[in-house]
């Protein structure tokens, strides 16, 4: 009974206890607020923190795919007949390589400097067709580029010009292998106008000398003093904004270069990415909850006003810098930062833009799981877990005085591929960070542990105290029943009356005088 009742007690003091503690640590956040302050100080780009080896050089494969539009009537077209219409072909995949090289710390160490080297290697098990056999037929760009610049210079020039390009044959369409039009090829055109300006490069490609090439020296806040700065962009190419837009605020390099993000992201928050391809920065917010090889993420995706135009987007009105040929939603003109080449960009089959510019082609339908730009990072650490960065290259074509081949165009934004660059983490990465997750959550609650085990003990307690009462009313019922002879009968006792001897009272004092009598005879 004493040991019972010394369990009992015990068990209630540690339960109240730990409740009492687990409670009071809970509110005071105080675990979870060491923990946070932990992985803030591991996950930033300084030497000998976690993630600084990664971020050097990425482990996760990450892949190029291209996916480029054939155009099958493109007589026609000229000629005013018909829409454009193109089939897609593709994807061409590529693995990309981004070490980080020439790293320094810069600043008294609080940022890092680095250039991201990009080398293609190209993967027939991932890609349909041989791009050094298959052809494609498409806007012949130098052609067109051309032309775009002879636009201010008077119809006689232009008309000179326009001779000289028939003369040598040049059309307003190309056809070419997939491997030259992407790496690229002697072009005629470029050849002669090299003898006119030296400086002309006569090769074309869309990605010429873009392999093992880099998009020049990025400056990154290391994080180390504040977590929300981990892997912004401080310098590109030495400066705070490029100078390629009309507004300050266009002209920002604004966020990261989309390979990290600060850890304890957020679902309200906008995120910032800068793409030198776009020459711009653009926004993200959170689409939904995903989850990717056990790991919980949230998606980012950019929303429709990331392209829309500056009618419907005051953000975006920097982005015209000719003010009464401003694009619709979804596209923007790129062309200040392309040589002058009149390249335009979207996402890919024109989604989230207006309608007019996919209408326009025939073999052109937007699907947002296709073709949406989307990042899924996992918001405890800020990590990348999947990411795909989709978009479309076009050119604008438009009717050019004394250019009779432009004679039947009208402002049409011609599609010519769309790329997609993915990763996905891998799985000796997705462990890793499994684990930590694992760590960070046990951690984390902690306080709620001891809450539980103060709870289960209040429990036990309460248990031992309802037996311990049992078990002692039993007692009493029992020894109650045995006074009033309830027992169980047991076997019969003799019973032995011993004498006792009868004390003389003191009758004197007892009752007072006493009277005797006794018998008389009568004779």
């Amino acid at each position: 009974m004493r040991k019972g009742s010394c369990c009992m007690f015990t068990s209630g003091v540690i339960g109240a206890v730990l409740l009492i503690m687990g409670t009071g640590l809970f509110v005071s956040g105080l675990f979870q607020t060491l923990i946070h302050n932990k992985l803030k100080g591991e996950i930033t780009l300084t030497e000998g923190s976690k993630i600084f080896a990664t971020w050097k050089n990425p482990p996760p494969p990450v892949y190029m795919e291209f996916f480029i539009f054939n155009v099958t009537n493109p007589d026609q077209f000229l000629k005013g007949e018909a829409k454009p219409h193109v089939t897609t072909m593709g994807p061409y995949t590529y693995r990309e390589f981004r070490p980080k090289h020439n790293v320094s710390f810069v600043h008294n160490g609080t940022k890092v400097a680095a250039y991201t080297k990009k080398i293609f290697v190209f993967e027939p098990e991932k890609s349909v067709g041989d791009p050094n056999v298959d052809l494609v037929t498409t806007v012949n760009i130098p052609a067109v580029a051309v032309i775009n610049r002879l636009k201010g210079a008077g119809f006689w020039v232009a008309s000179g010009i326009s001779m000289y390009m028939g003369s040598i044959g040049t059309t307003m369409f190309m056809t070419h292998t997939v491997q030259e039009l992407l790496w690229g090829f002697k072009d005629p055109l470029l050849t002669r106008l090299k003898t006119i300006k030296p400086e002309t490069d006569e090769y074309f490609g869309l990605m010429l000398h873009k392999n093992s090439s880099d998009d020049g020296e990025f400056v990154y806040h290391t994080g180390e003093q504040n977590y929300l700065d981990f892997g912004r962009i401080y310098t590109w190419k030495g400066e705070k904004m490029v100078s390629f837009w009309k507004t300050n605020q266009s002209n920002m390099i604004n966020g990261t270069d989309g390979s990290s993000f600060h850890p304890f992201l957020t679902k309200e928050e906008r995120l910032n990415v800068f793409t030198p391809d776009l020459c711009r920065s653009i926004h993200m917010r959170f689409e939904k909850e995903v989850e990717l090889k056990g790991i919980p993420a949230y998606r980012f995706t950019p929303p429709r006003d990331t392209l829309a135009s500056g009618k419907n987007n005051p953000e975006n009105e920097g982005f015209c810098v000719t003010p009464k040929k401003c694009l619709d939603d979804g596209v923007l003109d790129v062309s200040v930062c392309r040589k002058g080449a009149p390249v335009v960009v979207s996402f890919p089959h024109f989604h989230l833009g207006d309608e007019k510019y996919a209408q326009a082609i025939d073999g052109i339908s937007p699907v947002h799981e296709h073709h949406q730009t989307f990042l899924d990072l996992n918001p405890t650490m800020g990590v990348p877990v999947r990411a795909m960065k989709r978009a479309q290259f076009n050119i604008h074509l438009e009717r050019v005085s004394g250019f009779p081949l432009t004679r039947n165009l009208n402002n049409t934004i011609f599609p010519i591929l769309f790329l997609n660059e993915s990763v996905v983490i891998d799985d000796a990465s997705a462990a890793r960070i499994q684990k930590l997750l694992l760590i960070v959550t046990l951690v984390s609650r902690f306080p709620l542990i001891l809450v539980a085990m103060g709870v289960i003990l209040l429990l036990v307690s309460i248990i031992l105290a309802i037996r311990f009462y049992q078990n002692k009313t039993e007692v009493k019922r029992i020894d109650f029943a045995e006074a009033f002879h309830c027992s169980p009968p047991s076997a019969k006792k003799d019973t032995s009356y011993v004498p006792v001897s009868a004390k003389v009272d003191d009758q004197d004092e007892k009752n007072g005088t006493f009277i005797g009598m006794t018998p008389v005879d009568k004779s």
